[in-house]
């Protein structure tokens, strides 16, 4: 309410707009609970009083003759316990937020309610087609495509023991926990790099055809083929697999949307370079839009790099720079060469619009209702860096200005205050390794712009000075990059920068004169001459070597040329 009231007051007084920016922040309050340890025991608890609940149901199906016991609760404790302490050691870092926590227990219990509920329907059936009727493919597929294959490794493992404990007596617990473990495995391997949709179809389809098989070996080993329906032994496997693929591609926006992940799927979409305010920088800020096109390409290939995750580069990259739509002429990549806006502005407020930017693109990123991600990498990608060229400025005119009043041409009172607070931007630095990778590219793209006559050794120089620089002013302190992680990322960039980077062939033009048959013959003339000078050495030609030195530097070419220029001269007289 003060805030209010006072920034009404500051719009009567024509110091304020009236406007306030927009706030991606879920509060102090939601981010404490991501990852208390207390919100953490809370998500167990839940998750044991569902698994109870779920367990009694699915006893209840098989009637009053498989009640549960102490013993069956002593069991689903012991199994419990060892889930926690696997999560806690194993994939700490994976489940280290209490949102992927709850996603993943809670998908184990959604995925035993509908084990049971198949049960359910399928009660009093011949052979083993309860057990082959149960989706064992729902929470490793689910969790192999949101939160990576470890995850659905471990879905795929406590969903089959859970599920052995709940339905112990009701079916055979040997068939149920071999075919649990093997189509649950079997979805993990076939959701690898799942970058489309209807890849999650291909998943089902393929597991629900291995299901399939397997049923059809089950019922033959046994001996049930007799009994048992053909169709039925192969055909409720297959669409049941096929089901689970459709209805987890269905459900899959849904799931992100409520806990806040976003899967390559999505982020592939998010890659349209139509969006509005890629559409709106390429025309706006053609200059830009291009240098953004850049980093997306040196992040992607970097990301690859270190197992990092390369399309959520790629699509941040195209957005980082967003805020340079509010006053493009600015910057120095759509400035017009005649016409620096500048020189009008002193260095500190040059600083300011420039340091604006990441404001003014957060404030574009909400109002577009871009990814979370997105907003994060705009405000991450100068982390707390300074704004070194105006600071310098600043610091050259304090110095002349210091000149000035020495001489008494000047007051003391003109003597501007420099502070280096003032040309940092605002932050945070990146907390996060796609985040670290996207604001080194910026850098070192920006950088490249610079290098007269680029090669190997300039590039390579170039970026091993922007990433020392970036690591002792401290902004990668706060993401997890290691230093060997670190290493690939810069190979990655100078081999990225130099395939960009390279040399053409200068072509010979249309109105140059047509060379003549002598000057043609010359080379060729030569060439032979050289040939049989080089025919006492059988291993290498001058030429070669020629060629070898260029790639060794000058030193090796001056060597050659000393060496070719001595076995042409005349020998001397005697």
């Amino acid at each position: 309410m003060f805030e209010s009231i006072r920034r009404a007051r500051l719009q009567r007084e024509g110091l304020s707009c009236g406007k306030t920016r927009r706030k991606h922040q879920e509060g102090d309050l939601f981010d404490e609970l991501r990852t208390h340890p207390g919100a953490s025991v809370g998500v167990y608890v839940l998750f044991f009083i569902g698994l109870a609940v779920v367990m009694q149901i699915g006893r209840s199906v098989g009637g009053a003759a498989f009640a549960t016991t102490i013993l069956d609760w002593l069991g689903v404790s012991a199994l419990g316990l060892a889930l926690v302490v696997h999560q806690r050691v194993a994939l700490r870092g994976e489940l280290e937020e209490n949102t992927m926590l709850l996603l993943t227990l809670g998908t184990m219990l959604v995925h035993l309610g509908l084990a049971t509920l198949a049960l359910h329907y399928t009660r009093g059936t011949l052979g083993f087609l309860p057990v082959m009727a149960m989706p064992h493919y729902f929470a490793p597929l689910v969790l192999s495509v949101i939160l990576g294959r470890k995850i659905g490794l471990l879905g795929a493992i406590y969903a089959t023991l859970f599920g052995a404990l709940t339905f112990s007596g009701i079916i055979d617990p040997v068939m149920y926990v071999s075919a649990s473990a093997l189509l649950g495995v079997l979805v993990v391997v076939f959701t690898n790099r799942v970058r489309k949709r209807n890849r999650l179809f291909s998943a089902g389809l393929f597991t629900g055809a291995a299901a399939a098989l397997f049923s059809l070996m089950l019922h033959g080993a046994a001996g049930a083929l007799a009994t048992a329906s053909l169709g039925a032994v192969l055909g409720i496997p297959f669409v049941i697999g096929v089901l689970t693929g459709m209805v987890v591609g269905g459900f899959l926006p849904v799931l992100e949307q409520i806990f806040g992940v976003t899967t390559d799927v999505t982020w592939l979409e998010l890659a349209d370079l139509n969006h509005p305010l890629m559409r709106r920088l390429s025309i706006e800020a053609p200059g830009t839009y291009h240098h953004s096109l850049v980093v997306a390409n040196l992040a992607e290939a970097a990301a690859e790099a270190i197992g990092a995750s390369a399309t959520m580069c790629r699509v941040c990259s195209y957005f980082h720079d967003i805020g340079k739509l509010s006053k493009p002429e600015y910057f120095v990549e759509n400035m017009d060469p005649s016409a620096n806006p500048h020189e009008d502005l002193t260095a500190r407020m040059s600083a300011l619009v420039i340091i604006a930017h990441v404001k003014d693109g957060v404030d574009l990123a909400i109002k577009h209702n871009l990814n979370c991600r997105i907003i994060d990498v705009i405000e991450q990608h100068h982390g707390t860096s300074l704004a070194w060229y105006f600071y310098r400025q600043a610091l050259d005119q304090k110095a002349e200005m210091i000149r000035l009043v020495e001489q008494q041409k000047a007051k003391e009172d003109d003597v501007p205050q420099v502070s280096e607070e003032v040309f940092r931007y605002p932050g945070p630095r990146p907390q996060f390794k796609e985040s670290a990778i996207i604001s080194l590219a910026d850098a070192v793209e920006s950088a490249s712009r610079t290098l007269d006559k680029p090669n190997a050794s300039r590039i390579e120089t170039m970026v091993d000075e922007i990433v020392q620089a970036r690591m002792l002013d401290g902004q990668l302190d706060e993401c997890d990059l290691t230093i060997a992680e670190l290493a690939r990322v810069k190979a990655s960039f100078c081999k990225t920068l130099l395939s960009m980077m390279h040399g053409r062939i200068k072509y010979q033009k249309l109105t140059d004169p047509p060379t003549s048959a002598i000057s043609r013959e010359e080379p060729k003339a030569a060439l032979i001459t050289e040939s049989s000078s080089e025919a006492r050495e059988p291993h290498t030609t001058t030429s070669m070597k020629i060629v070898e030195a260029s790639f060794a530097g000058p030193d090796a070419q001056a060597t050659v040329k000393k060496r070719t220029s001595r076995r042409k001269s005349p020998p001397a007289a005697a």
